[in-house]
């Protein structure tokens, strides 16, 4: 289905919703580990956070009819994604200011097929 701003579909607008609020939600209540790296901690991050934002990216692209997101409801998806990013570079004790594009990460998502090398190939953590 293709949508435009103002007719986005409804189901995709509330998953949207739903990643974005859950990054902020992890962000408001991330305490930076005391003694990084925290590799767990940071690649449940990928895995519950980053990987889902990314793979709906990627499922509205290649699944039947492309979704058209409005605007804010992109903005609101790669903010997400970067929240994550920021979060899973802070486990490794590391502050950084993301700001991919979430077709840059898709891309390299599909290339790899490995959540974590897209996550330090997009910040460089770890070394």
């Amino acid at each position: 289905m293709t949508a435009t701003d103002a007719d986005a579909d409804a189901g995709t607008g509330d998953r949207v919703d739903d990643l974005a609020d859950r990054a902020a939600a992890a962000r408001a209540s991330f305490d930076p580990p005391a003694d990084p790296p925290d590799e767990e901690r940071a690649l449940s991050l990928l895995r519950e956070g980053f990987g889902p934002t990314v793979s709906l990216y990627v499922e509205c692209r290649t699944g039947g009819d492309p979704v058209r997101f409005g605007q804010a409801e992109f903005d609101r998806l790669e903010r997400a994604m970067n929240d994550w990013l920021e979060l899973y570079a802070a486990c490794y004790g590391v502050e950084i200011d993301a700001d991919h594009t979430v077709r840059t990460a898709a891309e390299a998502l599909l290339d790899t097929h490995d959540l974590p090398a897209v996550a330090r190939i997009l910040t460089g953590v770890p070394e």
